[in-house]
């Protein structure tokens, strides 16, 4: 059976990126999925000086090993001051130093939402351009604008406008 690690690229505990990660992760069959919360690998903020003197932190290894065990990777950006989120830079940050191509040359799909129009869509391209050159297969990428009126806890994304490419983009990812 073929495994998906997803996460929500945020540390909020009610992460509207995590549900979406997580929907997207549900709409592949016969999967084994696994939802990680970024909450469960917080660490030290990265530097050089205390790498060198605690060296990597185990949880930036166990959560390089989880990419390392997926055969697709799902991530919903969260957009903080247009970029990365801290606490997922701060892990992107550690497990590159386990490897710079941290994403081990994974299937990866990119999604962002965020509560306004643009829908996390500077930190979505963002990663779109780095994450080739940190070992990502990027297969596609989504971005579903104002969050609280296209999407719904039971039924996902409501918004057929969203919900079809959406679900294209789905279908063209083959496990």
């Amino acid at each position: 059976m073929k495994k998906i690690i997803a996460f929500g690229a945020s540390s909020s505990k009610t992460s509207i990126n995590k549900q979406l990660a997580t929907y997207a992760a549900n709409q592949f069959q016969n999967t084994l999925i696994e939802v990680l919360d970024l909450n469960n690998y917080e660490m030290p903020i990265f530097s050089t000086d205390k790498e060198a003197h605690t060296g990597i932190p185990e949880l930036a290894q166990d959560f390089y090993d989880k990419l390392g065990s997926a055969d697709l990777i799902i991530i919903s950006f969260a957009e903080h001051n247009g970029a990365y989120a801290a606490a997922f830079k701060n892990i992107f940050d550690w497990t590159s130093r386990i490897n710079g191509k941290n994403f081990q040359g994974k299937p990866t799909l990119l999604l962002s939402t965020s509560p306004g129009p643009r829908g996390g869509s500077t930190v979505l391209e963002i990663a779109k351009g780095r994450f080739p050159f940190q070992g990502a297969d990027v297969k596609g990428s989504f971005s579903l604008p104002s969050f609280y009126e296209n999407f719904d806890v039971s039924n996902g994304i409501i918004n057929d406008e969203f919900k079809k490419p959406f679900m294209e983009l789905i279908n063209s990812i083959t496990l």
